[in-house]
């Protein structure tokens, strides 16, 4: 019997941090290549340091996204973000292409060709979550995590706190109790900042955003809200903690209140069902949930490289379901073609979405008018309703 009292954490991190940095520039390179052609591949990964970014990986796409272009890429991606400082800055730091074609095994496992449909980019299994905490059907801790990071960030752009920095981390930890969270026991941030400012500066800039994000009444304790508990955090971002693309895979799902089935998914384009299939399973389970058919939906897809079918899709309501697991399994492979195709196209996945995507979760967010995050869309609703 699962347990109804509890404790549980989620952390987040900001567009600024290291690695949240390689994730931007990753997806700002595969929205690059779909603008030009949506047709094509990418499959990059970033590393950044001190004053310097490596882009490395496999493309297939049109000639006229040359070196110089993608170096272009890489120092909107920092300027965007806010790095201007002497270990990392936008205009200064070296910025190093290492990317080639795609190897030609993988691409005649993915392309469509004869009576061949279009095939999965590798193998892996993939796993998509919702439940009715939030209004957004997120666990609560790592919406409420991201929430405070994007407060702090927008906070930081308007000019509203121009002492902090990009580089931020939160980690947030709820009561629940008969399952359901109830309110926070405690709150971590670290945020960079300037030099004139002392900890308890920071601790006061921050309080109001932990406020403003926490339901009224879910404030933690005094003496377990947490600010830059090392006291110091000047030095931050490349600079401070080499960054790897694809390194918050748990960051970028459910907070770890879910399954993930290991695959990153920023800098890989659409046929990579590490990302694609990720997001149909998101989309499946939340459009479950909002229908009414569970309270909680976990769903898990795996695929085969070079194959285009789903080799299995499970689901399981973890004993909050309204209907038999087995016929909404039945279901869903019926109303929605899971083929690496059959999800880029349902969900219009080949187009430059993706750099918006690689800070504060890929699931949570809203549709948005050109395509973006087309995966939270609840459309299915009334079919699934109807199915049952």
């Amino acid at each position: 019997m699962s347990r109804s009292d509890y404790l549980f954490t989620s952390e987040s991190v900001s567009e600024g941090h290291p690695d949240k940095v390689c994730d931007r520039i990753s997806d700002a390179v595969v929205d690059t290549f779909l603008a030009a052609d949506p047709h094509s591949r990418v499959a990059c990964e970033t590393l950044a340091t001190t004053n310097l970014v490596v882009l490395a990986g496999e493309v297939r796409g049109p000639a006229s996204i040359t070196r110089d272009h993608l170096v272009e890429v890489v120092r909107h991606c920092a300027k965007d973000i806010g790095y201007e400082q002497a270990g990392f800055h936008w205009r200064n730091a070296k910025v190093d292409v290492h990317l080639h074609a795609q190897s030609a095994d993988i691409a005649q496992g993915v392309d469509a060709s004869g009576n061949k449909d279009e095939g999965a980019g590798d193998q892996g299994i993939m796993f998509g979550y919702a439940v009715r905490e939030t209004d957004q059907f997120m666990p609560a801790p790592i919406y409420y995590a991201h929430n405070i990071l994007r407060s702090l960030a927008e906070a930081r752009h308007s000019g509203a706190e121009p002492g902090l920095g990009p580089d931020a981390k939160s980690q947030v930890t709820l009561l629940y109790s008969k399952g359901r969270p109830v309110r926070c026991t405690s709150v971590v941030v670290s945020t960079q900042h300037g030099e004139a400012y002392d900890q308890e500066a920071v601790r006061e800039i921050v309080r109001p955003h932990v406020l403003n994000v926490l339901p009224d009444g879910w404030m933690c304790p005094e003496e377990d809200f947490y600010v830059n508990p090392t006291g110091k955090f000047v030095i931050g971002g490349p600079d401070g903690d080499a960054g790897v693309t694809g390194r918050k895979i748990i960051v970028d799902t459910y907070g770890g209140a879910a399954p993930h089935g290991g695959g990153a998914f920023s800098g890989k384009d659409p046929t990579k069902v590490d990302r694609s299939a990720a997001y149909a399973a998101r989309y499946l389970a939340k459009n479950v949930v909002a229908a009414g058919l569970a309270d909680r939906c976990t769903i898990q897809l795996a695929y085969a490289i070079g194959v285009s079918k789903p080799l299995s899709l499970y689901v399981d309501l973890h004993g909050t379901g309204q209907v038999d697991e087995g016929k909404l399994e039945r279901t869903l492979l019926q109303i929605v073609d899971l083929s690496p195709r059959g999800i880029r196209e349902h969900l219009a996945l080949s187009r430059p979405i993706y750099a918006r995507t690689a800070a504060y979760g890929h699931f949570g967010r809203e549709p948005e008018a050109d395509g973006g995050f087309s995966w939270e869309r609840l459309d299915l609703v009334d079919t699934l309703r109807r199915a049952f």
